[in-house]
């Protein structure tokens, strides 16, 4: 696992109790870090409250998916996905390109996606229960996508 902190970023290697499929899709797009960053920083500025209250759900968000990851508990990872990426949605840092990818690998049957990196563009994953799920998240994202993989951790 990452996580920022004032100081140099924390990485954690973790030992999955058991193995974690993963479809990742491109939107193709690239947004300038800076730009969003930047946008995200008004935001909190503009509503201070509405920006700490976002947080707090946040870092919730984080603490629960960490434990179900450790347990293994996929299900669980996969509508922590799906609230974290409805925050993601709420900063303004998703856009349409990721949001249909991240509907369309939920209707072809993934337990849980979201946005990944800066937004606006880049990337999205989706997570899946099994095998069969998998294949049909990734075919499902292939055909609307520009670029689609899959992989499983252990």
């Amino acid at each position: 696992s990452f996580c920022r902190t004032d100081g140099d970023p924390k990485f954690e290697i973790k030992k999955l109790p058991s193995p974690c499929r993963i479809v990742y899709a491109s939107t193709g797009i690239t947004s300038s870090t800076t730009k969003v960053v930047g946008d995200v920083r008004k935001k909190k500025e503009a509503d201070p409250e509405w920006f700490d209250k976002l947080l707090v759900q946040y870092k919730k968000v984080y603490e629960e998916a960490d434990k179900a990851l450790e347990q293994g508990d996929w299900k669980k990872v996969g509508e922590l996905a799906d609230e974290n990426h409805k925050l993601l949605q709420q900063l303004t840092v998703s856009c349409k390109e990721l949001d249909d990818l991240v509907d369309a690998a939920k209707k072809a049957g993934a337990t849980g996606a979201k946005m990944a990196g800066t937004g606006r563009g880049g990337l999205m994953w989706a997570i899946c229960l099994d095998e069969k799920s998998q294949n049909e998240v990734f075919d499902a994202l292939s055909k609307i996508a520009p670029q689609a993989w899959k992989t499983e951790f252990a």
